[in-house]
């Protein structure tokens, strides 16, 4: 997709099979005494406030991305069998608040 994102074809098979839409955000992750790192994080569904994501479409899917994490070499992928079946994400940058 360009420099916005990779996404392998199971992976887009994975999200047309849940809508069709796809956010990638940051998620806060708190360190055990007192850090906090934020985790580039794939989900299925629609953000809950898409006006903070830049919007793109590619392959009928439509992505939203936090404008921090184009062209940071993101990869997306899926794994797991079955119902434990979930997206992933390669080469997520951690950042510091």
């Amino acid at each position: 997709m360009g420099n916005v994102i990779d996404i392998d074809s199971k992976a887009l098979d994975f999200i047309k099979q849940r809508g069709g839409i796809l956010t990638v955000r940051l998620s806060p992750r708190h360190g055990c005494c007192g850090g906090l790192a934020k985790v580039a994080i794939a989900e299925a569904n629609p953000p809950a406030d898409s006006s903070l994501y830049q919007c793109h479409r590619y392959q009928n899917i439509t992505l939203f991305i936090d404008p921090a994490l184009i062209g940071q070499g993101l990869s997306l992928n899926v794994e797991g069998w079955w119902k434990l079946r979930h997206l992933y994400m390669e080469g997520s940058p951690l950042l510091q608040p």
